[in-house]
């Protein structure tokens, strides 16, 4: 048995989802952030695990691929259309200095390989990327 939320999602505007299949969320963060872009009104398109990029993996010493959490197109509130690419870590993988253990090092290692492999992705097709920590999820913003 897994300690974190797993499982297929419903969409109820399944219009905005531009997946062939029921998304799977594997975590309650993923869980809250496809309930998000299903009932945001901004969201106007949204894609769980859409592409596959490849990058290098340090760690392993060899070539790899890396599958983002979702692609999400919105309008912001000046009415202007962006695109993300969005992925979604706790900061114990994404800062350095938050990073105690051992397996957290190594996944902060292997995110930034994946990461910079995604930064170029999203250049060739004039999208962003953005990494959604617990801050940015549950809006607390004294602790980022």
């Amino acid at each position: 048995m897994s300690k974190y939320a797993q499982g297929k999602f419903q969409p109820s505007n399944p219009e905005k989802y531009l997946g062939r299949q029921l998304p799977t969320y594997r975590s309650g963060w993923e869980q809250r952030f496809m309930m998000f872009c299903d009932t945001n009104p901004s969201v106007l398109s949204w894609a769980s695990e859409p592409v596959k990029i490849p990058y290098f993996n340090p760690v392993k010493n060899k070539q790899s691929v890396y599958i983002p959490d979702f692609l999400i197109e919105y309008v912001d509130k000046n009415r202007r259309n962006h695109k993300e690419l969005i992925e979604i870590k706790p900061r114990n993988q994404t800062l350095l200095e938050k990073t105690r253990s051992q397996r957290n090092k190594v996944a902060w290692v292997i995110n930034q390989a994946k990461w910079q492999a995604a930064e170029n992705w999203c250049k060739q097709y004039g999208i962003a990327l953005r990494i959604l920590g617990e801050n940015e999820l549950f809006h607390n913003p004294k602790n980022k």
